[in-house]
C-alpha cells in the first residue's frame, strides 16, 4: 500500500488573498477547506489540490518547494508573467544567470516560483506545473518515490524526479549542497492511505522508510505530522 498525494499546503498570513491570487494564475477552482483555510481544486489533470492555511508566522527564508510553470510558447510564457504581475507577483533574485530563460517571480506572500521557457523537454507533457521543484538530497528522492510510489523518471549527479504513474507534474530535487533549515517550512505535502487504508499502518510504513513523526496528533484531529529524511515536515491525514 502506498500513500496518495492529497494536497500540497501554503502557510499562509492571508489564506484568502493568496487563494485568489493562484487561482488566477492557475485557473482553478477555490473552496472552502476543512482545515479553516481556502482550497483550490484543480481545473485539469493535476492530481493534487492546494491548501492555503492560516498563520501568524512571517517567511524568513527561500523555500525548499516551488513551482515550475510550463509554456508551449514565447508568447504564453509572456502572458503568464504578465498575469502573475497583474495579480500581485514581484520579480526576484534567487541568483539565477542572466542568460538562463526562465523567469523568476514571487507571490504576494514571498513563495517563489518559476515560469519556464518554452521547449523544455524535461517538462514537456506534465502540464501548466510541470514541476514541483524541491531542495533535497538523492535520499529524500528515493523516500519519497516509496511512500506515494511513483517511479523514478531521473537519477543522476544526486538529482532525482518522480511522477505519478497517472501522469501530471513531477516533483524534482536538486540534491547537494541543501539549504540550511530555519524553523517549519511554508509548504508541506499532505497525504493520506487510499480508501479502506490504515493510518497508523502507514504512518509505521513511512517511519520504516526514513520518516519520523513529530505529532502524532490526538482524537479527531485527523492528521499526523510528520518528516522526511531531509527534516521537511508532512502530514499523513486519514484514507480517502
Amino acid at each position: 500500500m502506498t500513500s496518495q498525494l492529497v494536497a500540497l499546503c501554503f502557510d499562509a498570513n492571508d489564506p484568502l488573498g493568496l487563494a485568489r491570487f493562484w487561482a488566477g494564475v492557475l485557473g482553478w477552482e477555490m473552496a472552502e477547506d476543512p482545515r479553516d483555510g481556502v482550497a483550490l481544486l484543480p481545473s485539469d489533470d493535476t492530481g493534487f489540490r492546494i491548501r492555503c492555511l492560516p498563520t501568524q508566522e512571517k517567511k524568513i527564508r527561500q523555500n525548499p518547494i516551488h513551482f515550475d510553470l510550463t509554456s508551449a510558447s514565447l508568447q504564453e510564457q509572456q502572458e503568464t508573467v504578465a498575469r502573475s504581475l497583474g495579480l500581485g507577483a514581484r520579480h526576484i533574485d534567487i541568483g539565477q544567470l542572466p542568460e538562463e530563460e526562465h523567469v523568476v517571480l514571487a507571490d504576494p506572500e514571498g513563495n517563489e516560483f518559476c515560469v519556464i521557457e518554452p521547449g523544455n523537454g524535461f517538462l514537456a507533457d506534465c502540464g501548466f506545473i510541470g514541476a514541483l521543484s524541491c531542495d533535497g538530497s538523492q535520499e529524500v528522492g528515493y523516500f519519497w518515490s516509496k511512500a506515494l510510489g511513483w517511479p523514478l523518471v531521473w537519477d543522476q549527479d544526486q538529482e532525482t524526479a518522480i511522477r505519478s504513474p497517472h501522469g501530471g507534474p513531477k516533483i524534482t530535487w536538486g540534491g547537494p549542497p541543501l539549504m540550511p533549515k530555519t524553523g517549519k517550512n511554508r509548504l508541506h505535502f499532505d497525504i493520506a492511505p487510499p480508501a479502506h487504508g490504515d493510518q497508523r499502518a502507514e504512518v509505521g510504513r513511512l517511519v520504516s522508510l526514513g520518516a519520523t513523526t513529530i505529532d502524532a496528533g490526538g482524537p479527531g484531529t485527523g492528521r499526523v505530522l510528520m518528516a522526511d529524511p531531509d527534516g521537511n515536515e508532512f502530514c499523513v491525514l486519514t484514507p480517502r
